[in-house]
């Protein structure tokens, strides 16, 4: 009973409309409910199946039951009802009188079910038995209950053929419904009956279909209801041959902790206007996104896909110019600024990171073979060694530093990746010598030295800002104040280029001379341009192809990825406590908050409270220990008498560039783990967002009700095989 109120005498309904709440699942809370409900018929039913099927309006409950904090009608976790007009309803004391009508009304009802009912006469029962005499309904909740459940573990619900199959007999979905059916649903049973084709393709891509619509639906509605959110995107996936863009939103629940879910894949297919326009129009027409609220976006792209993306981002500012572009936490300053850079030179550096990351982690004997490379090329720097061997246990090809640090062990590398694929005692595996050979023609090819070196000049200017980005609150505040000297520092390069690539170019010439390879422009432009290849210099083409480029995008993505908004933004971390008190001779900087004065309460009032705001924290008691971070000042019991204040520093949560606290990347590292632990040919979008949204509530009358208003069509024999 899932659309009205299950009070006799409520009159609640269309002509009354009101918030119908599900009855609690904790059993001695669900136990007042029934009580004060005084309904004996349903004192014997479980906590979940008064979950499942019946509702209370908000008229039997007191204001004082709702969250006052909430922006929609939601009880507080120990609400009971209180408010009844007992007229018609037995009475304290009455209870023996209140069981005998029951008996009798039980002993009617089931009289009036065996005559012929008049349609213009609906017995008075008949609404709430309803659930239980809809076998059809219960049916289909328990073949979504069985796909939730599928996908809560990543279990497929085909094998990798069945989706090209009629029936899916053999399937792991046909396999957990058959269980059901042992173990005693006779639900199950009753719709399923004596078919054993096993169950229908086409069936199960509907429900599919629905289920992720409805997991979509209540994540939307969580987050457009908490208020401003920002958009993030991940790197393309591949999903049964074609591309897709992992979407999440970050956003500030409702007790301002800092939030992302993983809201699905968007079809990656077109280029240029008409494929952010189609992307765009997917986020807000079909799933429901209300992007007038986002305040933030950021993208993690590399190679041939970055270009479509800055597009897609383009097109999102166009419409909506308070989503402003910045950076992504999740990744570090350099390789992004990298990975968008479409060279070849570049992108064969970033190809063989990503190769040399995942040699050396399948084989854990590989990194004690680069150790021993290490202290053989220092074999009078002990400490330097010890240092560079610690960094190579770390994922140091996503760190700023990274190019850095492959430049100094260029040569153990070499080295080790050599006696791999020689594999003169036989201790490697074929695949292992074969992937020492991958690596070791990439880094002794020219243009990747070259290349390596240009990264590592270049980023050696943004490696220290990228650096307290993502660091404390502290000194992401104060990289915010320091970009300046960062831009500075580019022009100056930029300016001097020559002389700049002069030096990086004598580098690279030094380096390779030691691994005694040769000099040469790369053989794609040797090929495309031959009468012109003969006559051009090495050190020439690579300044003109290689370094200006470089330089240029570094200093072009930094200029759009720190607009002065996000700074000013990145500054009001100003209003951290611990902050304040550090900085006690100045106050908040107004000039940053205004960035925010169109989505404050209370723009007027905004100087006044930041002043007692600034006054409130200044003055550090002896062994008072202020909070340091966004997360701790926010959740800080009298922000809320700073309206301003709080709507700011909820504003400052969203920001993409800011890394999340208390482990509310959880839909990231869920997506990440998906991604990298399931088989190509099992892997599907909507599993994976099931799978990543598992402790999503869901509804699953909801579902039912979605489910055959798209499917109208009832097939009472279940469709088993449609």
């Amino acid at each position: 009973m899932h659309n009205q109120c299950v009070v006799s005498n409520c009159t609640s309904g269309k002509s009354d409309p009101q918030y119908l709440f599900r009855f609690p699942r904790d059993p001695e809370r669900c136990k007042k409910w029934v009580e004060k409900c005084q309904r004996q018929d349903l004192a014997d039913k479980p906590p979940d199946q008064l979950y499942r099927y019946y509702r209370l309006c908000g008229k039997h409950f007191d204001t004082s039951a709702f969250d006052s904090d909430a922006q929609s009608k939601v009880l507080k976790d120990d609400a009971i009802p209180t408010i009844f007009d007992l007229t018609n309803q037995p009475q304290n004391g009455q209870g023996k009188r209140g069981k005998e009508t029951t008996k009798n009304e039980e002993k009617e009802s089931k009289g009036r079910k065996k005559m012929k009912k008049s349609p213009a006469e609906p017995a008075k029962d008949d609404v709430q038995t309803a659930p239980e005499e809809d076998p059809y309904k219960e049916y289909l909740k328990s073949l979504f209950e069985v796909l939730l459940l599928l996908g809560a573990q990543n279990i497929p619900p085909t094998g990798p053929r069945d989706d090209k199959q009629d029936n899916l007999k053999s399937s792991n979905f046909q396999a957990l419904l058959d269980y059901r059916m042992n173990s005693g649903d006779e639900v199950l049973k009753k719709m399923c009956g004596e078919n054993t084709e096993g169950f229908s393709t086409e069936r199960l891509n509907q429900l599919i279909e629905v289920c992720e619509k409805s997991i979509r639906g209540e994540l939307v509605k969580e987050i457009n209801q908490n208020g401003f959110f920002s958009l993030l995107t991940d790197d393309l996936v591949k999903i049964s041959g074609e591309w897709f863009l992992p979407v999440f939103l970050r956003f500030m629940d409702q007790s301002n902790c800092q939030r992302e879910r993983f809201l699905g894949f968007l079809s990656f297919e077109g280029n240029g206007d008409a494929l952010a326009e189609k992307l765009l129009s997917e986020i807000t027409d079909t799933w429901g996104l209300n992007m007038d609220q986002c305040r933030g976006q950021a993208h993690a792209s590399s190679r041939v896909h970055f270009i479509k993306i800055k597009a897609f981002a383009a097109k999102i500012t166009e419409k909506y110019p308070a989503a402003g572009l910045t950076l992504k936490s999740t990744e570090t300053l350099n390789v992004s600024l990298a990975n968008g850079i479409a060279l070849s030179g570049v992108q064969l550096v970033m190809s063989t990171f990503k190769k040399i990351e995942s040699f050396f982690k399948n084989t854990p004997l590989l990194q004690v073979e680069l150790e021993h490379a290490i202290s053989i090329f220092y074999p009078d720097k002990e400490e330097k060694a010890n240092e560079l061997k610690e960094i190579c246990r770390t994922s140091w090809t996503r760190g700023n530093n990274a190019f850095e640090v492959a430049v100094e062990i260029l040569e153990a590398m070499l080295l080790c990746v050599d006696s791999v694929h020689d594999n003169e005692d036989m201790r490697w595996s074929d695949q292992a010598a074969h992937d020492a050979l991958e690596i070791s023609k990439a880094l002794t090819d020219f243009e990747f030295v070259i290349a390596l070196v240009v990264l590592k000049n270049t980023m050696t200017l943004t490696r220290a800002f990228g650096k307290n980005i993502q660091g404390s609150t502290a000194d992401l505040h104060f990289a915010a104040s320091s970009l300046k000297a960062v831009a500075h520092s580019l022009k100056e390069v930029s300016d001097n280029i020559d002389v700049y690539h002069e030096f990086w170019y004598d580098e690279a010439i030094n380096l390779v001379a030691a691994l005694e390879i040769p000099v040469k422009v790369p053989r794609s432009f040797v090929r495309k341009h031959h009468t012109e290849s003969l006559s051009i210099l090495p050190e020439s083409y690579y300044k003109e192809h290689l370094t200006v480029p470089v330089v240029n995008h570094v200093i072009r993505e930094m200029n759009e990825l720190f607009s002065d908004d996000s700074l000013k933004a990145l500054r009001c971390l100003g209003l951290v406590p611990a902050i304040i008190e550090h900085y006690k001779t100045t106050e908040p900087e107004e000039d940053s908050v205004q960035v925010f004065k169109n989505d404050i309460p209370n723009a007027g009032t905004l100087s006044a409270e930041l002043h007692c705001w600034w006054v409130k924290w200044s003055k550090k008691g002896k062994g008072e220990s202020l909070p340091s971070t966004l997360g701790e000042t926010l959740q800080l019991a009298d922000v809320k008498f700073f309206p301003n204040v709080l709507a700011v520093l909820r504003l400052i949560g969203i920001v993409p560039t800011l890394a999340l606290e208390d482990n509310s990347d959880v839909a990231y590292k869920s997506f990440k783990t998906y991604m990298e632990n399931t088989p190509d040919k099992f892997k599907s979008k909507t599993i994976a967002l099931l799978n990543i949204n598992s402790d999503v509530g869901c509804d699953l009358d909801s579902m039912v009700e979605l489910y055959m208003n798209t499917y109208p069509e009832r097939d009472q024999g279940q469709g088993q095989s449609s």
